[in-house]
This record gives C-alpha cells, sequence and structure tokens, in this order.
C-alpha cells in the first residue's frame, strides 16, 4: 500500500528545493565537462527541478549557467536554485557554442577553435 503517492513527491519536490535555497542553500546541480575530439560538453543536470528552469549566459569569454525557480511559469518573481560561472579558455570557439536539453540534462556544446594555425615563417619585404 502506498502511503505517498508519485505525483504528490514530484509536486512536492521542487518545493523543497525552493524552500532550501530561500533558507540560504542551494539545489545540487550536478556538473560535468566532457572532453572531445572536436570540443568540450557541459553536462548539466538538476535532480527534481524541470529542464524549464535552466538558463545559459555568455559574455565574453564567461560562460554562467543558471537555474531559477517560478511558481507558475509566467510568474515574474523567482528564486535562483544554482549557479555555475566558468571563464572559458581562448581556444574555444565562443561564436559556435550551443545548447542543447536532453530530456532533463542540459549540454551545453563549446566546439574548440581551427587549430590549423601553425606557426610559420613570414618573408621580410625591402623597401627602397
Amino acid at each position: 500500500m502506498k502511503i505517498i503517492s508519485s505525483k504528490i513527491i514530484r509536486d512536492f519536490a521542487p518545493q523543497m528545493d525552493l524552500l532550501n535555497t530561500i533558507g540560504g542553500g542551494v539545489a545540487q546541480a550536478q556538473v560535468r565537462l566532457d572532453k572531445r575530439e572536436q570540443g568540450v560538453i557541459l553536462r548539466v543536470v538538476l535532480p527534481s527541478a524541470s529542464p524549464d528552469t535552466f538558463h545559459v549566459a555568455l559574455h565574453n569569454q564567461r560562460l554562467t549557467v543558471y537555474g531559477a525557480y517560478r511558481h507558475q511559469p509566467d510568474d515574474e518573481l523567482s528564486a535562483p536554485l544554482f549557479m555555475r560561472v566558468l571563464d572559458l579558455p581562448a581556444n574555444l570557439d565562443v561564436a559556435r557554442i550551443d545548447a542543447v536539453q536532453h530530456g532533463a540534462e542540459l549540454h551545453v556544446r563549446i566546439p574548440y577553435k581551427n587549430t590549423n594555425d601553425e606557426p610559420r615563417e613570414l618573408d621580410i619585404r625591402h623597401e627602397e
């Protein structure tokens, strides 16, 4: 016999994250960085939170991934659930960055810049 239904648990879990956040805590987001041949993939999972809570912002070489809880989707007031700020190295191509939602997991894909730039010697011109 089930005392608590799974619907009640699903509805209550985000409320607990919100209460934890208001009390000074943060939701425990799982963040993993996978290095691939073409670039890196930042994987973010926030248990008990809807994928709609994720936001990704990029300013210069600084990537910010955060989650914000809203009781209703159209509410203006939101509570922060988590935030991760990453300073991206210069070898990543921030012009081609994208973010994709895979179920409950967010993938931020950042390709490497063209690394075919090999050192070369320049010819010196003589002007007279």
